[in-house]
């Protein structure tokens, strides 16, 4: 089965460059833009919630496990972005392999996340 090619996904697929940009491009996670950031909103919520805990002196253990689920919770968030690049940019770079070596290009640059993501 071949991959069907959107051309204007190689614009935005690609990273931001370091001059000013007069348009944003669509990226892959568009789609789901609303839902990333009500969920990065719940986030934020939690982190002002460890604040009160701190500031409430509450049980160690108690923040920590928030501190935990917190950090789970951006970890599905960055999840979530990774599968989203792989199946819109990286796909679609795959399916066109060949042309300047983009396919490869887009691997690299998912390793490199995921490699930072790990670190965590």
């Amino acid at each position: 089965m071949t991959a069907v090619v959107d051309p204007g996904a190689a614009h935005e697929c690609s990273p931001p460059s370091s001059g000013p940009r007069p348009t944003r491009p669509a990226r892959g996670y568009a789609s789901g833009k609303g839902d990333y950031l009500t969920r990065l909103r719940r986030i934020e919520g939690q982190v002002r919630g460890l604040q009160k805990m701190i500031e409430d002196d509450r049980w160690c253990p108690d923040v920590v496990t928030q501190v935990a689920s917190a950090t789970r919770a951006l970890q599905e968030v960055a999840v979530g972005l990774l599968n989203d690049h792989l199946r819109h940019c990286v796909i679609g770079a795959a399916g066109s392999a060949g042309i300047d070596g983009e396919a490869e290009v887009r691997l690299d640059e998912v390793a490199a996340t995921i490699r930072q993501v790990v670190r965590l």
